[in-house]
């Protein structure tokens, strides 16, 4: 079994054809125990646990005081309810008790600077899951300061104004006259109430295909946003069912705690909720980059010989697009084109963009583009860039490497190249000359 699970479930030559179906998802699954085992998932939904407890009663308080100019505000309470129902009873303690710190939020107390300490607060939170989504799809680059006001403030203001809309429309349809004629109609009535089951489940998958869409700095397909969120929608509503099972009969651990069992519960719960939440990221990454599906998640580390290849690749394709008119290479794009992990692509282009042969587009999912005409950039250039991407790390005495013999082979080498490259640029390198 061991030597099936790390050698031959890798081996597609070695499978069937059926075996060759399911190897794939039996991958998946080996690799998501690993990065359970690894324990980041875990911590991190934890983490989320902590800034939820700071952040949920100034989001909730925001998005009230949005809500209740339009004269929604009464929908939050049927919300809350609704994810806190795997709490039974306690859910509705709970609820009545952040409706009433919601209640008791007023700006006019607070004052110009308790306000600004609210949405900051609230900007925290959304930083924080953004950081947890940018770690699962090996993202580096976090949002700009401008973008994370613009992003998080428009989706924290104007969210919950169209979810709210949208289900007062619906039922507004649902009580008209034309509606409740059809559904006198027995085919229609059953298909109905079969919808109507369903409906809740639907708005969760629409709800978690939303954040893994928006949320991480990348683009993400919709698809592989909606196999997650499938995924994701599914372990929460059976966890939820389990939970609640859990609760109903924990009679022993509210005698032991008193009254600190509804935290307990609820922290348990909040954290249930963030971890499938990181969990249904991870499929989607995977099902966006199923190259990245391999048993060491441990940081990409390239060969001398691998560097230079692939950061001659890099330039050779953004150098072509721009000298055929083509649509500027992205990030994303330049991963699925090279095969490679995101944080390794993005280590090189930092390090030719440091060096001032590439330059980054301002676009929300900004392209690369070259900082010098490509007939004035000479290969050996690029080369040296390469291998002395990482030197800065670390510092060595300038003559503790000095030995003669050493000194000559190396300048004959350095010669040897340059000879070989002499009068080479990036341009030649594209057209073939």
């Amino acid at each position: 079994m061991k030597h099936f699970l790390w050698h031959e479930l890798w081996e597609d030559e070695a499978a069937g054809a059926l075996w060759r179906r399911l190897f794939p998802i039996l991958r998946v699954i080996l690799v998501m125990g690993q990065e359970l085992a690894g324990g980041q998932l875990t911590l991190r939904a934890m983490s989320l646990v902590y800034t939820t407890l700071l952040s949920l009663v100034p989001l909730l308080a925001v998005s009230f005081s949005v809500l209740k100019a339009l004269g929604v505000h009464n929908q939050i309470e049927p919300m809350l309810l609704t994810y806190l129902e795997p709490l039974g009873a306690r859910g509705e303690e709970i609820t009545l008790h952040i409706l009433s710190f919601v209640d008791n939020m007023k700006v006019g107390v607070l004052g110009s600077v308790g306000v600004g300490l609210l949405i900051y607060t609230v900007i925290s939170l959304t930083q924080k899951v953004e950081s947890s989504f940018n770690y699962v799809w090996r993202v580096s680059r976090t949002r700009s300061l401008p973008r994370r006001f613009s992003d998080y403030l428009s989706v924290i203001l104007v969210g919950p104004v169209l979810v709210f809309s949208a289900l007062g429309m619906t039922a507004t349809l649902m009580s008209s006259t034309l509606v409740q004629m059809m559904l006198e109609v027995p085919v229609i009535g059953q298909l109905v109430a079969l919808t109507g089951k369903s409906i809740p489940f639907l708005l969760i998958i629409a709800a978690f295909t939303f954040v893994y869409m928006f949320i991480p700095n990348t683009k993400v397909r919709l698809r592989s946003a909606l196999v997650g969120a499938v995924i994701s929608g599914i372990m929460w509503q059976a966890s939820g069912f389990g939970f609640a099972t859990f609760v109903a009969s924990s009679t022993k651990y509210t005698a032991v705690y008193s009254g600190f069992a509804i935290l307990m519960f609820f922290l348990i719960w909040l954290y249930l909720s963030w971890f499938i939440l990181l969990f249904g990221a991870q499929i989607s990454y995977f099902h966006q980059h199923p190259q990245q599906v391999r048993l060491q998640r441990e940081a990409f580390r390239f060969s001398n010989r691998l560097k230079e290849r692939a950061g001659l690749v890099l330039l050779y394709l953004i150098t072509d697009a721009y000298m055929q008119g083509r649509p500027r290479w992205t990030q994303d794009a330049l991963v699925q084109r090279l095969g490679l992990p995101g944080d390794a692509v993005a280590d090189l282009l930092r390090a030719l963009e440091q060096r001032g042969l590439l330059a980054e587009t301002g676009d929300e999912h900004p392209g690369y583009l070259l900082a010098r005409d490509p007939d004035y950039i000479p290969v050996s250039e690029v080369l040296d860039i390469l291998r002395s991407a990482e030197e800065s790390v670390h510092h060595v005495s300038p003559h503790a490497l000095d030995l003669e013999p050493v000194d000559r082979l190396v300048d004959r080498v350095q010669q040897a190249r340059n000879d070989a490259l002499a009068g080479k640029t990036l341009k030649d390198l594209v057209t073939g000359r």
